[in-house]
């Protein structure tokens, strides 16, 4: 079956290229596109899609607004992918802490964007190296001590991270980001390993010593 998809971005040019981009391939399928957070929210809600390919910057309900929503309701599995042209350290942590699986900057190449779509829906997480995983670092490390283990962490990682400093449980996490308690479990061994803490009660000191929350 082809990966069902709703697309969503106010710029009417952008919309059309991203309906010819998806239609050139057999294995996508469009179920409606949308120029605005309203319109979106009402067609995921109808159609339930395998992936939301959401632009962050809407008039109106913009993409955080529509993951909010969609946040509140657990019964619909439509995994979301943001497409922006530009983001800020509270954007990213708080679309990661609504559960977004990828962040694909709108410059890059259409090649990147079918790959990501592939990749979330096959189960995969997806933030572009090379702009927005980099670029978040440098946010998280300004004002700091610019600590090399702190850029070593991934979108996910830090978000857990910040989750566990609000002590918020393991499972309570797994229901969050829709994973298994056993992949926040990994997650959380990698993290200790990165920044040289032992338990949640070291990892949410060191959070707030460091500004993660």
């Amino acid at each position: 079956m082809p990966i069902s998809l709703v697309l969503a971005d106010d710029h009417g040019l952008i919309l059309r290229g991203l309906e010819y981009l998806f239609s050139t391939s057999s294995d996508f399928a469009i179920l409606a596109s949308c120029i605005n957070g309203e319109q979106a929210l009402t067609a995921v809600r109808h159609h339930r899609p395998d992936i939301l390919l959401l632009d962050l910057k809407m008039p109106g309900l913009d993409g955080l607004g529509v993951m909010r929503k969609l946040r509140e309701e657990h019964d619909i599995p439509t995994k979301i992918v943001l497409l922006t042209a530009e983001l800020n350290r509270d954007e990213a942590l708080e679309s990661m802490r609504l559960g977004v699986r990828g962040i694909l900057l709108k410059h890059m190449a259409p090649a990147l964007l079918i790959q990501c779509i592939r990749k979330v829906y096959a189960g995969e997480e997806w933030f572009e190296k090379r702009s927005v995983s980099r670029a978040l670092d440098r946010l998280l490390c300004r004002g700091l001590d610019a600590k090399p283990e702190l850029a070593s962490l991934t979108p996910r990682e830090i978000e857990l991270v910040r989750q566990v400093a609000s002590g918020i449980s393991n499972r309570e996490i797994a229901e969050q980001l829709h994973i298994s308690l056993g992949t926040v479990k990994i997650h959380l061994h990698n993290v200790y390993g990165k920044l040289g803490v032992r338990g949640r009660v070291a990892l949410a000191n060191y959070a707030r010593e460091n500004g993660l929350i």
